[in-house]
């Protein structure tokens, strides 16, 4: 009898090597857009988690899997780290790969401090990942209370970090403020008082420090100027030529890095830096809107994020220039209402419950291992193709 993704259940009265659990799966049918690493990484998370591969188990060699999924060894390779990560196996030279028991050690009390959460839409699919983790079982996370309007969030997440502090935590998963005047003090103190108090920090989505610095915390989040370049290659190779790039002031350094990579891709594509289509502004003030279309010329339009690029594309609509057939629109996270906008969002989508899951892992490490080297942990993005792009025109173009 098969489990899922193909696995075979163990007979514990004849048990089978690790060959043997698996046959052939390729990856063709697969979902479209899901990178091949990922596909492996989860069939593999599956088996553990089912008991097919149990405790003490040795997982095949890479290349025994490569030839399963019909891939290379440095993908699998790749879902094999994932999974160490985890937490969930161990990788010896000359031993192979092997499944680790569950944790059963007493717990951490773990504080979360995200003046974003229940604002912008990535936080809390990243916090649902952490409680899914099998590593979190023992542990537990402390939410701290609602963060109420966005003018007091500053006090406010100062407030939580000394509650956290007296409640003596293991570790604090800090997303650092944005879109508030006085956010890159508060940040800097809300860190000063946790290294007073000797707890460790793991950065959610972003660090505090100006682009391209960093702080001495290991980070975990998304490739963001890769993101930046992948979105804007996809709207040059459907034909745009003129591309802009809209953010709202005061957003984190994850957007500088997002600008970053689209222009990194105007230049792979021969296009002149010398003018610079950048704007800053509230994408809900229409002077804003028709300042940028007047001042750019855009054919399409690259956000900074699905928040803005649904406000931008509510306000094309509110002075008859329709997407995508006079205006081509972009943006990056694919938050769960990307596709139910009027014109579905193309956007790149980031893996928020493994930003979660990471987060966790290498929290524990950092604990485990405290003079560690500071880490960035940059979960890779994809591109979801939906009409705002237009990529469909492009395609009856060709076709006619």
């Amino acid at each position: 009898m098969e489990s899922k993704q193909g696995f075979l259940h163990r007979a514990d009265s004849n048990p089978a090597t690790s060959a043997e659990k698996i046959g052939r799966s390729p990856l063709a049918s697969a979902p479209v857009g899901i990178p091949k690493y990922r596909q492996v990484y989860e069939d593999l998370h599956a088996a553990i988690e089912t008991g097919v591969f149990r405790p003490g188990d040795r997982l095949p060699s890479e290349a025994e899997l490569g030839e399963r999924y019909g891939t290379s060894r440095i993908t699998v390779a790749k879902a094999v780290n994932e999974l160490q990560l985890q937490g969930l196996v161990s990788r010896r030279a000359g031993s192979g790969t092997h499944v680790l028991s569950p944790v059963t050690s007493s717990g951490h009390v773990f504080g979360l401090l995200i003046p974003d959460l229940g604002r912008t839409e990535i936080f809390e699919p990243i916090c649902h990942g952490m409680m899914q983790s099998p590593l979190s079982k023992p542990h537990s996370l402390l939410w701290g209370h609602s963060m109420g309007e966005a003018s007091q969030q500053e006090k406010e997440a100062e407030q939580l970090c000394h509650q956290y502090i007296a409640q003596k935590v293991s570790g604090i998963f800090f997303a650092p403020l944005e879109f508030t005047p006085a956010k890159d003090a508060v940040n800097n103190r809300i860190v000063a008082a946790l290294d007073r108090a000797g707890i460790p920090i793991v950065l959610l989505d972003r660090c505090y420090a100006p682009y391209s610095m960093r702080s001495k915390y290991d980070l975990v989040g998304i490739d963001n100027r890769r993101a930046g370049f992948l979105i804007t290659q996809h709207l040059l190779r459907h034909g745009s030529k003129r591309i802009a790039f809209v953010a709202r002031p005061l957003a984190a350094v994850t957007v500088t890095a997002r600008i970053a990579g689209y222009r990194e891709a105007l230049f792979s594509h021969g296009i002149n830096l010398r003018e610079d289509l950048v704007r800053r502004g509230d994408p809900d003030n229409p002077q804003f809107l028709k300042q940028l279309l007047t001042e750019c010329r855009p054919d399409g339009i690259v956000c900074a994020n699905d928040f803005t690029a649904a406000r931008v594309m509510a306000g094309l609509t509110a002075i008859g220039i329709r997407v995508p057939e006079a205006m081509r629109v972009v943006g990056i996270d694919d938050v769960k209402y990307a596709a139910l906008l009027p014109v579905p969002l193309t956007t790149q989508h980031q893996n928020c419950a493994d930003i979660g899951a990471m987060a966790i892992a290498t929290m524990l490490q950092r604990l485990q291992k405290p003079g560690l080297p500071t880490r960035d942990i940059l979960l890779q993005t994809y591109t979801v193709i939906r009409k705002s792009c237009g990529a469909h025109l492009s395609a009856q173009h060709k076709l006619s």
